[in-house]
């Protein structure tokens, strides 16, 4: 039997030990990749494979993580990844800005990797579910088009005959 694919997870933070140490506790469970820069994971995130989740650190040089939050859910190509920061900017102001940028989730460091594991978790089940009931929704509607189509050529069909 083989191994189902792990999860792809992106990494950002400026600081590559961080990273490392992040990484080293994920990867029994996760696939991971890293981004140094905001612009460096805003290349990633288009790319294939396509993160499935992303941890992203508040405080980084030249574009902090909001904006990268931000331009990440602007353009459809990523807009489904979920975010979730992972900073030391324990303060609730930035968490509210984090949640406006459009994470799903937000961190303070000092974690517990237990913690961020579960939240990572339940971040990757909530995006299968809300992929399948689009999916659902995208299969109902084609079929509901399609019977709203047959009716009309019935209708259409029994005018002719009175």
């Amino acid at each position: 039997m083989s191994d189902p694919v792990k999860p792809l997870i992106l990494i950002v933070d400026d600081v590559p030990t961080n990273i490392k140490m992040l990484g080293k506790s994920l990867q029994d469970e996760y696939d991971v990749v890293a981004a140094t820069s905001g612009e460096d994971c805003l290349r990633q995130v288009v790319r294939e494979p396509r993160p499935d989740l992303i941890l992203l650190d508040v405080m980084m040089p030249g574009m902090d993580g909001f904006e990268v939050c931000r331009q990440i859910k602007a353009d459809e190509r990523s807009a489904d990844i979920p975010v979730i920061f992972l900073t030391s900017m324990d303060d609730q102001v930035n968490e509210e800005e984090g949640l406006k940028a459009g994470a799903v989730d937000y961190i303070t460091k000092p974690f517990r990797l237990a913690i961020v594991k579960a939240r990572i978790n339940i971040h990757l089940e909530l995006q299968q579910h809300r992929a399948f009931l689009e999916r659902a929704l995208s299969k109902r509607t084609r079929n509901l088009k399609l019977a709203q189509g047959e009716l009309l050529q019935m209708i259409r069909g029994r005018g002719g005959r009175r």
